[in-house]
Formats: structure tokens, sequence, C-alpha cells
């Protein structure tokens, strides 16, 4: 069986992981200044947002694929590769796409065999949209376990679906955003109003930067350190620990609203890289989706991992 991976834009995968394992994206539309360009995590695209710092001109935000455009994604292409595809989405709480998905995947099941057969393509197609129930780099956590199975020769849609379910609830991703307004005004567009206007101002004075967690659908501080650096210290720190108490997976996942080389000199990263290599977990860094750069700000720094339940001590 032919078993394929789709992600959507806002997935942070490394760009050489989605080529070498033929991951597909789903793409997401980027409202820009009045234009609107499609987010398929292209490298110098992504790059070229952050270093002409794109996204703090004029209006801005983003919108999913909607129904009918996933439904053409899948009958154009997918279902002539694969046999079996699981579509990984941003979180249901934070985002339409996964309903969108959902609603794609029956008019998908039905229209789809004609096109195989046309193509001499035998037997059945089927898909399984599953909510990862967080945000960027969180989201690549069961995209790589799911990966992982396929080529450890797993064939069982269903044992790998139960594994990355499993892998979903316990997903653990933080967020450290540098700019408190911006991810204010972002975050009202969308209705969110967790960063009010006095904790914006009040955040942005003490240079308050407070570490976010997302889990099973929900985000929300969980520290309130100040200074980027700082905050990005205690998180690489705390991460080194659960890795050292023993993570779900082997895989750690990294990414930053910008080019690499800075993430990569931030107070503690080493520190943790050494960790993991240690305890033969692997470290995935990508930069972060245009998508998520418009949402949450340049300069954000993005860490997940899968672990048991545990309270946040950072």
């Amino acid at each position: 069986m032919r078993i394929g991976v789709v992600v959507d834009s806002a997935c942070d995968l490394p760009p050489e992981f989605i080529e070498r394992h033929k991951i597909q994206i789903l793409p997401i539309t980027i409202h820009l200044d009045g234009q609107d360009l499609i987010d398929r995590r292209d490298p110098e695209t992504t790059l070229r947002f952050y270093r002409e710092r794109l996204g703090a001109r004029g209006d801005a935000g983003s919108s999913p694929f909607s129904v009918e455009q996933i439904r053409d994604v899948f009958l154009r292409k997918l279902v002539l590769d694969y046999d079996f595809v699981f579509c990984l989405t941003i979180a249901s709480s934070r985002s339409p796409i996964h309903a969108n998905a959902t609603q794609a995947s029956f008019a998908i099941l039905r229209d789809y065999k004609p096109i195989r057969a046309q193509a001499g393509i035998p037997g059945p197609f089927a898909l399984r949209v599953i909510d990862t129930q967080n945000l960027f780099v969180a989201q690549a956590i069961s995209a790589v376990e799911i990966v992982r199975l396929i080529e450890a020769g797993t064939a069982n849609p269903n044992k790998i679906r139960e594994r990355a379910e499993f892998i979903v609830q316990n997903t653990y991703g933080y967020m450290v955003p540098r700019d408190l307004h911006y991810l204010r005004v972002r975050g009202q567009k969308k209705g969110d109003r967790s960063v009010g206007w006095v904790g914006a101002a009040l955040g942005t004075m003490l240079d308050i930067k407070p570490i976010v967690r997302g889990y099973r659908n929900e985000t929300g501080p969980v520290a309130k350190p100040r200074h980027f650096d700082d905050a990005c210290a205690r998180l690489f720190t705390y991460a080194g620990e659960r890795v050292r108490a023993g993570l779900l997976t082997p895989t750690l996942g990294l990414c930053y609203g910008g080019d690499l080389a800075e993430m990569r000199a931030l107070p503690g990263y080493e520190h943790l890289l050494r960790t993991c290599s240690e305890h033969g977990v692997e470290c995935i860094e990508s930069m972060m989706s245009v998508t998520g750069g418009i949402n949450v700000g340049a300069g954000a720094l993005g860490l997940a991992f899968a672990a048991e339940p545990h309270e946040a001590d950072i």
C-alpha cells in the first residue's frame, strides 16, 4: 500500500525533510498589504518574508484553502500517487482548515473512483484527516512519527492512525514571541482576545516575553520571564530536562521566525542540542512558515516534543 502524508503549510518541517519523504503541502493563502500569495513553504520566499519584514507592512492575515480547493488538490494528484493519505492539520481551535479538509474528504471519497480507473490504478483510495491540536513546529511531531512508521515498514493504516492520535494527544508545543503588540493585533483579527491592550502595553514596557504552550487544542502562557534571550534560555533548559526524563518519540522540533543562524546563537541552544544527541533524540529545525510569521510575528521561537502528561515547570 502506498501511504502518503499531507500537512498544511503552517506545519514547520525542514525543506529537505519534506523533499526526501515526499511530504505533500496543503497551501494556505496569505493576505499581504492588499495582495494574496500562496504559502507553499518555499524556503527563498520564506526567508525574504522575514528579512524584508513583509509581515509588518500594512494589513496582513491568512486563510485556509476552501473545501473546493482542498478537494481539487487531492483529485488532481494525491488519489493517483497514493492508496491511503494521512492529512494533518493545524489545531482546529485556531483555524477552520481542519473543518474544510474534513468536509472535502467526503467529496474526495465520492469522486476519486473514475479518476483512478482512467489512470489504470486498481483498488480503493482512503484518507484520514487528523487534527494535530497544535501549531507550527508542534504539528511536525506527529508528521515525523507517521513518516518513521511508514519507513519502518508499517503498512497497516489503522496502526499508524492509532499511534499518530496518541502522539497528538501528548504533544507539547511552546512559543516565545518577540513582539506582544504584533501578537495582539494579529490575534484580534482572528477573534483571539487572549492578549489585551493593557497586557500588550505593559508587557512591552517591561520587556516581558511570555512562554506560550499549545496542548490539546488549548494555548496559553505558562511562564512570563523578562527579555527574549532569557525566555529562550529557560525554554531550552526545560526542554533538556524533558529529554533527559524521556520523550515518547525520538524527535524534538525547533522553529524560528527568521534566519536559523539567529536561533542557533541564542543562549542555551548548543547545550540543548548536546543533550538531545546524548539521549538519541533528533532535533529537526525549520524556519517558521510565512503563515506562522504572519500570525505571531518575526523572530518568534517555537519548540515541541511528545511526552507523558506533566505540568509545565519552566
